[in-house]
């Protein structure tokens, strides 16, 4: 009781105050941060739920300097610094395979920052990770409470809320296509991938029809949402991810009667042709555009995939240039800038459009890093998608086959991420280093159920 009524005390001085200050309205904003607190205090995991909820929302916050995330994650931090300085979060819970590897890649990320060739921009790209490390830990601390039902749940209503916006208002696209509350339709289309097998999950695991009703139309949303965004590769992630559901429940799709098979043949002859009628004319364009990679760089007809090219030849360059340690975070555009790429491929000479990013998380982090920490940081992804994995063998093993679905939809989530690195910039997504911690603890609670049983 000493911390809450320290926390009490303290916000009671903040009204006092900010009562006394030329801005008394803000005092009831103290009042209502202890509330907050004091919840968070109580209930951790429901801030974590909250910041995975928000995250498709934020742009509803770019304006701001303080988003709700943000403001969510720095009073759990607070919570979850005071529960271990008192002992009542015990900090074995930190423990984890992943440390060995962040550990590594963070010690090249300092030496690399320290000899940066813009030390500006590498800030800047501190700062950004910086927020992904706190969720990492964060996670570690709090993720064996976290309800993984109501995750998937906030996940598909979040992402799908935003799937609405975009669909249906011209604010909430780029050019035509979706981009939801974000500026990239590509990291939109990264997030339904995301969301798709998390939805298939509660589809699968629906206590009743309606329930299962509602969680379907959820996915039909989702789909239609990622045709909205023109995305690629986001096409190529869902049928992967497709294919693995398939693959995993393989038992259940061979227990189906020749009736039922003939019915689910006769919704695809339905579907398919409904999909393709309803796909928008640039999505099916720009999917052709692929046939152009056969006949080189110089062939390319399509803007982006010439641009992406340009990315490699550049990151390439980076490489050989500064193998150990790359030119420094966030130093990717600075180099980009200075190259005919930019001028070719830049439609106003706008700022913006010289100095681009590789769209590409594991080429940036080789050619601004260096190959050891690349190296480090695509095996924590593949460490991730293992633990998954692995967990998921072990539930299998013990007869919960409920348990072990939800480890196959996760790992699903988790290589839409991993894949997803392949064509974005984004190493400090939030669902990123969420995911990356949560597979560790759910390896360890799988390798903890497993020894009462041995033991046994």
């Amino acid at each position: 009781m000493i911390i809450p009524l320290s926390l009490i005390g303290l916000f009671a001085i903040a009204a006092l105050v900010l009562l006394a200050s030329p801005w008394p309205y803000l005092a009831p904003g103290a009042a209502i941060g202890l509330v907050g607190l004091l919840v968070l205090y109580r209930r951790p995991a429901w801030g974590l739920l909250a910041i995975i909820a928000v995250v498709p929302l934020e742009g509803l916050f770019k304006d701001s300097d303080l988003s709700a995330a943000k403001l969510i994650g720095a009073s759990l931090a607070l919570v979850l610094l005071l529960q271990l300085a008192v002992k009542q979060l015990p900090g074995e819970r930190l423990r984890s395979s992943m440390w060995r590897l962040l550990l590594g890649f963070m010690a090249l990320y300092l030496l690399s920052f320290w000899a940066s060739d813009s030390s500006e921009m590498s800030l800047g790209h501190f700062r950004e990770l910086a927020v992904g490390l706190l969720l990492f830990a964060i996670t570690l601390l709090i993720g064996r409470e976290l309800n993984l039902p109501m995750m998937c749940r906030l996940v598909t209503l979040s992402v799908g809320l935003t799937c609405i916006m975009a669909m249906f208002s011209a604010k909430y696209q780029d050019e035509g296509r979706a981009a939801g509350l974000l500026s990239d339709p590509n990291v939109f289309a990264m997030l339904i991938a995301i969301a798709v097998p998390m939805a298939l999950w509660l589809v699968l695991n629906s206590p009743n029809r309606l329930h299962r009703l509602f969680w379907i139309a959820c996915c039909l949303l989702l789909l239609a949402g990622m045709t909205k965004t023109n995305s690629r590769s986001g096409l190529v992630v869902l049928l992967i991810s497709l294919g693995i559901v398939l693959v995993h429940y393989r038992e259940q799709v061979a227990r189906l009667r020749p009736r039922h098979l003939g019915f689910a043949m006769l919704g695809l002859a339905i579907l398919l042709p409904a999909a393709v009628a309803v796909m928008p004319d640039t999505y099916i364009a720009r999917i052709q555009s692929l046939t152009y990679l056969k006949s080189g760089v110089n062939a390319f007809k399509d803007d982006s995939l010439g641009r992406r090219s340009s990315y490699i030849v550049v990151g390439s360059k980076m490489i050989r240039e500064n193998p150990l340690l790359g030119s420094g975070p966030g130093t990717f555009p600075l180099h980009y800038a200075t190259t005919g790429y930019a001028k070719a491929f830049s439609a106003n000479r706008k700022v913006g459009d010289l100095y681009r990013r590789a769209h590409n998380t594991y080429l940036e982090i080789f050619s601004e890093v260096g190959v050891p920490a690349g190296l480090l940081f695509t095996a924590m992804v593949i460490l991730a998608l293992y633990n998954l994995w692995y967990a998921r063998r072990l539930w299998l093993q013990q007869g919960n086959h409920k348990q072990a679905d939800m480890l196959t939809h996760l790992c699903m989530s988790m290589l839409a991420i991993g894949l997803f690195l392949m064509f974005l910039s984004a190493p400090n997504h939030k669902y990123l280093w969420i995911m990356l911690a949560l597979s560790s603890v759910l390896r360890l609670e799988a390798e903890r159920a497993r020894l009462p049983q041995e033991a046994a």
